[in-house]
């Protein structure tokens, strides 16, 4: 029992060290990658092989020149299998996030150009209602 504490100890201590490290490197990895999708306007593995260049170049820049290499290329290096994954994910999901987001935008648009075809058109008739109203009295003037 004692053994059991101290293992929880230890492990709530080093977890705590490591914890705010892992979801620091995640954050700075999905910002690069996602930042990259979004404005290239496609998802590849070499976006996820340059967020991992530059998270591994960040997190080992302390080291100084040699570290931020090393970092860099480790990095990369694990970038590519860790996109792969992900980009296999959804084509396994049966749509990437990329093709959710061109067919949320169509839907978006082709919403739009139905309320403003339906406003054309209820001026159109509105116009006609106007039109026909003043013809109306215009007659009633000629009868007078």
């Amino acid at each position: 029992q004692s053994a059991h504490r101290a293992g929880l100890r230890s492990f709530i201590r080093y977890g705590w060290r490591w914890s705010w490290r892992v979801a620091a490197f995640v954050m700075i990895f999905n910002t690069v990658s996602t930042g990259l999708s979004v404005y290239r306007d496609k998802t590849t593995i070499g976006n996820f092989a340059s967020a991992g260049a530059l998270t591994g170049a960040l997190f080992r820049m302390h080291l100084g020149l040699q570290g931020l290499a090393g970092g860099f290329v480790f990095g990369a290096v694990f970038g590519i299998p860790a996109g792969g994954l992900l980009m296999v994910m959804q084509q396994l999901a049966g749509e990437t996030l990329q093709e959710k987001r061109n067919r949320e935008r169509r839907e978006q648009y082709e919403q739009k150009l139905a309320e403003w075809q339906s406003r054309l058109s209820m001026t159109e008739v509105l116009g006609q209602a106007e039109s026909s109203a003043q013809g109306g009295l215009e007659m009633e003037r000629a009868r007078e």
